[in-house]
């Protein structure tokens, strides 16, 4: 049974309003101490961990079954209708377009003031690890995501992790994904098992810097775990979208849009913010003739009933301030003009603007990465890009002259906090030199 009906954000509760800005953001507290123990047997126990779980696939299982061969990318090849590679490649030559224009300048520097050179250079990481999530849907598209930023960032060697099917075997869309994207290596390993792998190194998984990519809540918690002893992206959650549409919304393009975020998953979260009640109203009826049909109902029923809401606001002031507290991972603007709403727009992980403008575009080809932040997490953490395949040393260079002109600064700095060796580097080099 369908309850989505139009609600005025004025007329919302306390209760109301931080269950809808807490929809299904992850919890990870129930899973954290099972993950943890798999965690901590990987960093102890290598490979044997990973064989033991997936003897569930291939009961004679062994080390070798673990990493994907040339031969199996061969193969995947041969499996997979053309005109899918064919989009794939699409696909990532704008992925590899729009992200190749996020690159900086490989140095920079200025002269902070006389005789000092201050500067910053970028530098690659040598080896990520993305991990491609498996379960209810396939995605070549997370790989596409995932490794074409690292490539483009120079990353020199990128590894990809995810889960197995039946018989230790891969979906043939992620390997031909994977070897579209550049990647040097793929391991049949998910989940906690393929985290704590990436993070500790085994006897077959080579020890990476960073890991990046979704997951569900087993593989958050894993990220969280290992965090420190290498670098994670932005925890993920479920997916969500928000619409932001004036009385120039289309209510069948909504429709749809609306419906298609609710498939992705039970926890997934549709939200409609809108100034005109009759387009509220008109979507709400849209979508409940839509429910009868769809398929995967009780995924519908549950991300529709649970995390989904219409709601009408007084005017577009009130419409993106609820935009901005609700910080959604994807945000669509339909408005008359979604160039000056844009303006007024600070939270939100990828924005899609105008009729045209889906999130899908964004989930495949349009070049902007789908690796974004949830449950609000959009306040502080941007999209996965180039920036988190790069570190950003900073360099100097002082003459005597530069120096004597801190010399003062430094030196009275460093005996203040009580750091007299501090003070003396500097002292020594304008002392006389004995002997």
């Amino acid at each position: 049974m369908l309850n989505l009906k139009p609600e005025r954000i004025d007329e919302l509760d306390r209760a109301r309003w931080k269950s809808i800005m807490e929809r299904s953001m992850e919890d990870i507290s129930s899973v954290f101490e099972d993950t943890r123990k798999i965690v901590e047997d990987v960093r102890r126990n290598g490979d044997k961990v990973a064989l033991m779980h997936y003897k569930k696939h291939k009961e004679d299982i062994c080390a070798a079954d673990l990493e994907v061969t040339a031969g199996e990318i061969a193969n995947a090849y041969k499996r997979i209708n053309p005109h899918v590679v064919k989009c794939l490649k699409k696909a990532a030559e704008n992925i590899t377009r729009f992200h190749r224009a996020q690159l900086e300048r490989e140095m920079w520097s200025i002269e902070v003031q006389k005789g000092i050179l201050a500067g910053r250079i970028t530098r690659p990481m040598d080896i990520v690890g993305c991990y491609i999530p498996g379960g209810r849907a396939v995605y070549p598209s997370s790989i596409l995501m995932t490794v074409l930023p690292a490539k483009v960032a120079g990353v020199k060697d990128i590894v990809a992790v995810t889960p197995p099917e039946k018989g230790m075997t891969v979906n043939p869309a992620i390997l031909v994904a994977a070897d579209i994207a550049g990647c040097d290596r793929i391991f049949k390993v998910g989940g906690p098992w393929g985290v704590a792998g990436l993070a500790y190194g085994t006897e077959t998984m080579p020890k990476v810097h960073k890991i990046v990519g979704p997951g569900n809540k087993y593989v958050t918690a894993a990220k969280m775990i290992v965090y420190g002893q290498v670098d994670i992206d932005s925890p993920a959650g479920p997916s969500e979208s928000l619409i932001l549409a004036d009385e120039s919304g289309n209510p069948a393009f909504i429709t749809v849009d609306f419906l298609s975020q609710a498939e992705h998953d039970p926890d997934s979260a549709a939200v409609l913010v809108t100034t005109s009640a009759e387009l509220a109203k008109k979507v709400c009826d849209n979508i409940a003739r839509e429910y009868e049909t769809l398929p995967r109902k009780e995924i519908f029923e549950s991300s529709l009933n649970r995390h989904s809401y219409v709601l009408i606001a007084n005017d577009m002031a009130q419409a993106i301030d609820f935009t901005n507290e609700y910080a959604a991972e994807h945000l669509q603007i339909i408005t008359i003009d979604p160039f000056i709403t844009l303006t007024s727009i600070k939270h939100a992980g990828s924005i899609f603007m105008g009729p045209y403008a889906p999130v899908p575009v964004g989930d495949y080809a349009s070049g902007t990465n789908h690796v974004l932040p949830t449950g609000q997490c959009a306040r502080m953490f941007s999209g996965l890009s180039v920036d988190d395949f790069i570190k950003k040393p900073t360099f100097q260079y002082l003459s005597k002259e530069g120096l004597e002109g801190l010399k003062d600064t430094v030196i009275t700095l460093a005996e203040e906090e009580g750091l007299p060796l501090h003070a003396r580097t500097v002292k020594a080099r304008f002392e006389k030199a004995e002997g």
